[in-house]
């Protein structure tokens, strides 16, 4: 997650980039643009970094010869960073790059943003950073202005609408020599994005603890509620209540440890060993680190914490919040094996 009250937009140019299989082209302005006028300069740095508040993975640039400067993305960022007074020339090679990849019938016309911004606060410090933005949807507005005895009304086409941006990235300069710190935004054509992230930007997810922690959890979910069906014979009940000691052991610790989440967690020695297995089996496949120790990151846990569901759905009459002890839930079955029950056990009503 970034902040940007000390930042500043240092520099930006637009081109416009279409799609080669419409036979669409690019266009690339001449020079960037001088921005005066301070309003226009808040309004745009809203648009371009509101939705990366959000934002908590953090990606590297990568590619498959390992040699980053063969990622043109990585090569052209790099120059920029070392002279700025390439910035419009880089921009523009940005720019053809992007068209070159453009290949997917359903990718979209739009402007492209290149920006240099100075003091982006991230982790607790203060980088500087290129971003690349696309605007492809287009929004009317009507626009209301008073006039003699009332009002007067109009309507603006194809507006951009600056609480929504499209695609965006933001490259920041630390950490050249791993890939940098890279931020990545697709809000749109959510089933041909890999052309933004994969193709364009040639991004693979930084192994830092948020990712670790977060691939972790969705490790131990998946576990629970899939996996442990093939060998033993659980309750939603009891799935949930595997789901909910997870999720307290990851908000009570500061560190992971699958040997001592293991004890703590599961318990049963034999769904210990399945668990390792099939956490060894994905580490070795996605290198998710499982295999080691790592501190839990909180941001990661609090995103995480809004899958992992409680919830035991009977019919379409209860939902049963499960929280704390299962001890406290009873399945069974009425005289006639006909219906199933649970009987709860409480002190008082709330």
């Amino acid at each position: 997650m970034i902040t940007f009250p000390e930042a500043s937009l240092e520099q930006l140019s637009i081109h416009r980039t279409g799609n080669k299989l419409q036979n669409e082209f690019y266009v690339l302005s001449d020079y960037p643009l001088n921005i005066q006028d301070e309003t226009l300069k808040t309004l745009l740095m809203q648009y371009f970094l509101g939705a990366f508040e959000k934002v908590n993975e953090v990606y590297r640039f990568t590619h498959s010869s390992s040699d980053l400067n063969l990622n043109e993305i990585f090569h052209f960022c790099s120059t920029i960073f070392s002279d700025h007074d390439s910035f419009h020339e880089q921009s523009t090679n940005i720019t053809r790059h992007l068209f070159d990849v453009s290949n997917h019938p359903k990718i979209k016309a739009g402007e492209l943003y290149v920006a240099v911004f100075k003091n982006l606060q991230l982790e607790a410090e203060l980088v500087d950073a290129v971003g690349i933005f696309k605007s492809e949807t287009k929004e009317s507005y009507l626009k209301v202005e008073p006039e003699k005895g009332g009002f007067a009304i109009s309507y603006e086409e194809d507006a951009i609408n600056i609480q929504k941006l499209d695609k965006g990235c933001l490259i920041f300069n630390t950490e050249k020599e791993d890939g940098y710190k890279v931020m990545v935004i697709d809000q749109t054509n959510r089933t041909d994005a890999a052309y933004w992230k994969d193709e364009f930007l040639q991004l693979k997810i930084r192994n830092d603890n948020f990712n670790k922690t977060s691939t972790v959890l969705g490790v131990c979910r998946d576990f629970i509620t899939t996996k442990l069906d093939d060998d033993f014979e659980l309750t939603k009940a009891d799935k949930i209540d595997l789901l909910n000691r997870s999720m307290k052991y990851f908000k009570e610790k500061e560190n992971f440890n699958i040997d001592e989440f293991s004890e703590e967690v599961i318990e049963n020695p034999k769904a210990i060993e399945s668990f390792k297995n099939y956490s060894r089996e994905y580490n070795e496949e996605f290198d998710a680190g499982l295999d080691q120790s790592f501190d839990i990151s909180s941001a990661a846990v609090k995103k995480q914490a809004k899958v992992f569901k409680s919830v035991l759905k009977l019919d379409k009459n209860f939902h049963i919040y499960i929280h704390g002890n299962k001890e406290l839930i009873e399945k069974g079955f009425d005289d006639n094996r006909s219906m199933n029950y649970y009987k709860v056990y409480y002190k008082e009503e709330n």
